[in-house]
Formats: C-alpha cells, structure tokens, sequence
C-alpha cells in the first residue's frame, strides 16, 4: 500500500491584515478576544504581522499588500460567555451580526478591525 499519512489536527489559523495593522490586530484578538500575543520569531518578525496564541488556539496575522478582508472563508473559534462577549464587543464598536441558528450552538459572526469574517460559537 506504500507510503500511509494522515492529517492529525489544525496547528494555526493564518488571516491577513493591510499594513500597519497590529496596533489595532492586539486591541482585538488580545484585547477583546483575550488570546495573547506572542513574538515571531526574529526571521519572521521582520515581515511584520503578529502572532496571538493560548495554549492550541493559534491566529496568526500576516501583512497583505493588497488587502482585501475574507468575507466568506474565517475562522469559528468556541467561545465561554458569548452573550458577555459580544456585548464588549458592540460596546467598543466592532460589528456583531446574527446568522442562521446551528444546531447545538449560539453563534454570531463578528467583523476583526480589518473586516475579516470571525464566527463565534458557544455550545449550548
């Protein structure tokens, strides 16, 4: 049969942001979502962008030049105390919408700074 692999589990979710974005990447995914950044590595860091990470919960943020925000493909992370969060999240002015209901699930999609679609899930 040769050779056998398989995929064991997702290590990072990569987004991108416009240029000189990060001040407004941490007050969001640190500040709001509460995942805290670390620093690139040296090589990397050169390329500017940030990496925000919390045990196996991983988003990375890397510049795009010609920026345009994923509108459709994102991200769903689990979240703890939805109602709480998306409340802080109106309050600082980030734009909260409501979807469709999925079963076993409150969910709502959030807009990052940059406009990129992040879904928000909580088990019910």
């Amino acid at each position: 049969m040769g050779n056998f692999m398989f995929i064991t589990r997702l290590d990072h979710v990569q987004l991108a942001m416009p240029e000189n974005g990060e001040p407004d990447a941490r007050a969001f995914y640190e500040g709001m979502l509460g995942i805290t950044e670390i620093p690139k590595p040296p090589h990397l860091a050169k390329r500017g962008g940030c990496w925000f990470e919390r045990g196996e919960l991983k988003v990375h943020l890397g510049i795009e030049p010609d920026f345009k925000p994923a509108r459709k493909a994102h991200p769903a992370f689990i979240v703890v105390g939805l109602t709480a969060l998306v409340e802080r999240l109106r309050k600082a002015g980030y734009k909260v919408a409501d979807d469709e209901p999925l079963q076993g699930y409150d969910r709502i999609y959030a807009d990052d700074p940059f406009g990129n679609r992040i879904e928000l899930m909580e088990p019910i």
